[in-house]
């Protein structure tokens, strides 16, 4: 297992090199081996202003490698104020060919997920670009309100798009963990990408499968909107997680937008971006408590 980067209560964060938008956030990402697995494949990586989670996959390490390449790889995107799709995908090919130099044979049967979120770089209008390849996911939490924003790529995803099964019988299929893109796996990696306004009051979950195969969208909305910060969001959710079966290695990373503003007195003569830590002012709602997976 691997966390890399800090968390952070609160931390302002330049939009692009151009203008004067700044972005104020808080972040706390989590991973625990859950209760039965011996290893913890997942990694995850908090290097503002892009964030991610990878849940590994193959035989013996093999899992584990492919997803410390993969964040360690975009962890070098920390500090910066543009990266494009084009670049994340390049990191995730650097990654491919580490997997293979470390593992060498055994790479064939190694790959990882990824799902991750930055600053767009494609509109000066401030966005966040979600991109991800297999299951893990990103939600957004706003306004009382839970919103699935990536769509998996997995067998039961397909078969659900295709009218062949409902969501709730995905939960329960056979097939429910056999996904159809990875990184690593005999493929270029290509991540689907959206974007998404980037608005104060905004909580952002990234999350590997090991917490959706506990909790449901109404137990994921639950924690998101009573936790007071997102450092006690991410503390619940995996809390939960584990008290419901723990069945798998499970990472989550919350995310909040305090604040989104135009002011160039955010900087120092130097250029160097400024960090506050302030008291977080979150109004948490009730919302209907049908929280655990069967």
């Amino acid at each position: 297992m691997t966390g890399r980067g800090e968390n952070a209560k609160r931390r302002r964060l330049r939009y692009h090199d151009s203008g004067d938008v700044t972005v104020e956030l808080s972040w706390h990402g989590i991973t625990h081996v859950g209760n039965r697995r011996e290893n913890n494949q997942d990694s995850y990586v908090l290097a503002p202003p892009l964030f991610a989670v990878a849940d590994g996959m193959g035989g013996h390490a093999g899992g584990e490698v492919a997803a410390s390449a993969v964040t360690r790889r975009l962890e070098e995107f920390s500090g910066a104020t543009t990266i494009t799709s084009g670049q994340i995908a390049e990191k995730l090919q650097q990654a491919v060919s580490d997997i293979a130099e470390e593992l060498g044979e055994a790479a064939q049967g190694a790959g990882t997920t990824v799902t991750g979120v930055t600053f767009s770089s494609d509109t000066e209008v401030p966005s966040w670009t979600v991109f991800n390849i297999g299951d893990s996911r990103v939600y957004q939490f706003f306004k009382g309100s839970l919103t699935q924003i990536t769509t998996d790529h997995s067998v039961v995803q397909h078969l659900v798009d295709s009218g062949a099964i409902t969501p709730d019988e995905a939960d329960v299929h056979p097939h429910a963990n056999v996904i159809t893109r990875a990184v690593g796996l005999n493929e270029a990696p290509d991540p689907d990408t959206v974007e998404l306004a980037l608005v104060p009051g905004q909580r952002l979950l990234l999350c590997s499968d090991g917490l959706t195969k506990e909790l449901t969208d109404l137990g994921l909305q639950h924690f998101l909107a009573q936790a007071e910060t997102v450092q006690e969001a991410a503390e619940m959710l995996i809390s939960q997680s584990l008290g419901n079966a723990g069945r798998d290695n499970v990472t989550v990373i919350v995310i909040e937008v305090h604040a989104v503003s135009d002011d160039s007195d955010t900087f120092d003569i130097n250029g160097q971006v400024t960090s506050d830590e302030v008291s977080d002012n979150t109004d948490p709602c009730t919302v209907p408590v049908a929280l655990a997976r069967k």
